[in-house]
């Protein structure tokens, strides 16, 4: 059973005295529940020890993936294969950030992996800064959780822009237009940056020009010039872009590879984002702890969980019992997709029967922690609850 806690006085006054209510975001607070999970200092441990392991295994396992061209049936998309790969083997080509998604064992005082969330992941600003600013506001001991993300944040832009050192340390950052949860995503970001030396500006993919001679602009309204940046973030789904927009990836696949851009996070994080990589990371590590089984195919002797390779926010899950009886289902846009079997595994509950899922950030380590509350299966809707190490 999840222990919580009740804070009384929101963040929100806070994070405005701070000058900070620019990243909040018209969606980001309105979900941030007034509740915080308490956990022990031994548990906040044991997030961070099966991060790391976590970590470790999924490099593995992507390694397995390139070393056998286990593209196809982890549902690259053939036009990013040559971009995929070679972002894999260049190491100046550096993932950011990932976000593991985690269910916990209490009974064996251990993390089981859900999935990995490696390309596009959210819930930054709620980690690194709201949930941090709800403890601040209550008078309570900020230091007390498990969140250096920020610092993390920074000191992985340091490194970036230490490895690649023959480029002007200048990054465009990009979103969709009209999710402003993914600004408020991209802003905590560019802040980390500017931090870690970089210069930086925003603007909607839409707005974004990219010459397969010259590199990556936008326009500068002020003066109407093109400026021209070395590095690009873009908050758009990898696959997406190679579904949607094929002379895009061309053209990307060609800035790259001629050392004219470095695209972040680069495209071999599509091989973490892949639900296909829970099955191989059970073929390499069959009935580890930290695993659920996965396979290709329904396990009718088992309860499972049924995921399409590059499903998000809870779209085209079903539950399934055994024997094959659907429990329940949420419909969405990715249903064409190939799927994973993933052994059933619940999440821990509160006393009014909601779940909670924890959501365990990578940068340079297993870093940070916070968690969402829903139902059976956590979708757009469940809200973020931050945490208190007591």
């Amino acid at each position: 059973m999840i222990k919580l806690r009740s804070l009384s006085q929101s963040p929100e006054g806070f994070l405005k005295t701070l000058g900070w209510d620019w990243m909040l975001g018209t969606d980001t607070l309105p979900y941030v529940t007034s509740d915080v999970v308490s956990i022990s200092a031994e548990t906040a441990e044991k997030y961070y020890e099966g991060g790391e392991q976590l970590s470790e295994m999924l490099r593995e396992a992507a390694k397995y993936a390139v070393d056998n061209h286990l593209y196809r049936e982890m549902g690259i998309p053939e036009n990013l294969v040559d971009l995929v790969r070679y972002s894999w083997e260049d190491e100046r080509h550096v993932h950011l950030y990932s976000r593991l998604d985690l269910s916990f064992d209490a009974k064996e005082n251990h993390v089981k992996l859900i999935e990995c969330n490696a390309d596009t992941a959210t819930c930054i600003p709620e980690t690194a800064i709201v949930q941090w600013a709800q403890l601040k506001s209550n008078g309570l001991d900020e230091d007390g959780q498990f969140n250096t993300l920020n610092e993390e944040l920074v000191a992985r832009f340091e490194h970036i822009r230490e490895l690649n050192s023959d480029l002007t340390p200048s990054i465009l950052f990009s979103a969709l237009r009209d999710y402003p949860e993914d600004d408020a995503n991209v802003g905590v970001l560019m802040e980390a940056a500017k931090e870690a030396g970089f210069d930086v500006a925003f603007a909607y993919i839409d707005e974004v020009d990219f010459s397969e001679t010259d590199g990556v602009f936008m326009h500068d309204p002020y003066n109407a010039a093109f400026v021209r940046f070395d590095f690009w973030f873009k908050l758009i789904p990898w696959e997406f872009i190679a579904g949607e927009e094929k002379e895009l990836t061309r053209i990307l696949t060609s800035l790259v590879t001629k050392r004219k851009l470095v695209v972040l996070n680069p495209a071999y994080t599509l091989l973490y984002q892949s639900k296909y990589l829970l099955k191989i990371l059970w073929d390499l590590y069959p009935y580890h702890p930290l695993l659920l089984q996965t396979e290709r195919h329904s396990m009718p002797h088992k309860k499972c969980v049924s995921k399409v390779l590059f499903g998000r926010e809870g779209a085209n899950i079903s539950i399934i019992e055994k024997g094959g009886d659907i429990l329940e289902s949420v419909a969405g846009e990715y249903g064409n997709q190939p799927r994973v079997y993933q052994e059933y595994f619940p999440f821990e509950t509160d006393t009014a029967g909601y779940t909670y899922q924890a959501g365990l950030f990578i940068v340079n380590e297993a870093c940070a922690l916070g968690f969402r509350r829903g139902g059976q299966i956590l979708d757009n809707t469940a809200q973020f609850v931050g945490h208190i190490i007591e």
